[in-house]
């Protein structure tokens, strides 16, 4: 099965291809290297330089094979940033959507599954937060992920295209394998921002408010590892095109680990001392963000395997080790 990647080769879709060229699928990545790696391409899989803005690239891409599917990992992700500069997102994100379901139309590609996110639920009415929670985003990257949701839906109902959308909690970890070895780029997410600090390649780690309603102060986030995603996507991409049928469902580990937790864990594992400084709380963070992933065990018979904190970290740990020369 030919299937086509964007935002292949940066941190979580480089695992995906990872796991698809492992179980036979003929690969091609289609990627701008804004936040890619080159040796995160692997020798199996077709490379194609672009961008999803620029549509003569985004159309060779889709026309250069007969793909019977497309993922899509192309969309801006920094929650904070978002609030700032909605204008980068809307454009990336929304335009950039809408180019990609354009081409599949045009092309027949009859099947897209997509990087969603919890930001879609925003500040929870209650946890573990399932598929039917309301969906009220508190900030803009979660806006505009609900907006290609929406989307995404009128192409299915409209045009045929079925779907696999997949609303991550929070990412993180490294390949169990080792067979990813690139450090992310212009990372924003709490475990690969406490790396940098912890090898010295910014000063503090900011922790971003301690006053909130949870045991320490400190924000909780359903950390889910990377590798359990990979799994949920070649289960998800199975699912649609064997059933027919659309897909939507979260991907966390039904468990929250707060702040404060996390950099204790990272002291305890590498033996040193994190540098953190206390910092306001940032506009459109919830203060506990739990998922209930019982949807995605009963449609695709999936549950983690490596989402536990103490692997998150050493898998990043042992990444970021090998890379940085304190």
């Amino acid at each position: 099965m030919k299937v086509l990647v964007i935002g292949g080769a940066g941190y979580i879709g480089s695992h995906i291809c990872a796991d698809l060229i492992k179980e036979g699928y003929d690969v091609t990545v289609f990627d701008n290297m804004s936040k890619g790696d080159m040796s995160n391409i692997f020798p199996e899989e077709k490379f194609i330089k672009g961008d999803i803005l620029n549509d003569s690239e985004l159309e060779a891409a889709m026309k250069s094979e007969r793909f019977e599917a497309v993922f899509h990992f192309a969309a801006f992700k920094a929650a904070g940033e978002s609030m700032k500069i909605p204008e980068k997102y809307s454009v990336n994100n929304l335009i950039g959507s809408l180019n990609i379901l354009n081409k599949m139309i045009r092309y027949k590609i009859p099947i897209i599954i997509f990087s969603s996110s919890a930001a879609v639920y925003g500040e929870p009415d209650y946890v573990p937060i399932d598929e039917n929670h309301k969906l009220n985003p508190e900030n803009y990257y979660g806006y505009t992920k609900l907006a290609i949701e929406e989307n995404i839906r009128w192409y299915s109902k409209l045009k045929g295209i079925k779907y696999g959308v997949l609303r991550y909690f929070n990412a993180a970890g490294y390949d169990v394998k080792n067979r990813i070895a690139a450090i992310e780029k212009d990372c924003t997410n709490l475990i690969p921002v406490a790396m940098e600090a912890l090898f010295g390649l910014r000063k503090i780690l900011p922790v971003y408010g301690n006053d909130y309603n949870t045991a320490d102060g400190s924000c909780i986030r359903d950390f889910i590892h990377v590798n359990d995603l990979a799994s949920a996507h070649l289960k998800a991409l199975s699912y649609v095109k064997s059933k027919n049928e659309n897909l939507l469902v979260n991907l966390g580990q039904n468990n929250g680990t707060s702040v404060f937790e996390v950099i204790n864990t990272i002291e305890r594992i590498t033996g040193q001392n994190l540098k953190y400084e206390i910092c306001g709380r940032r506009l459109g963070d919830p203060a506990n963000v739990i998922a209930s992933n019982k949807l995605a065990f009963q449609k695709l018979n999936w549950s983690p395997e490596y989402s536990d904190i103490k692997t998150i970290v050493e898998t990043t740990y042992n990444v970021y080790k090998k890379k940085i020369v304190k």
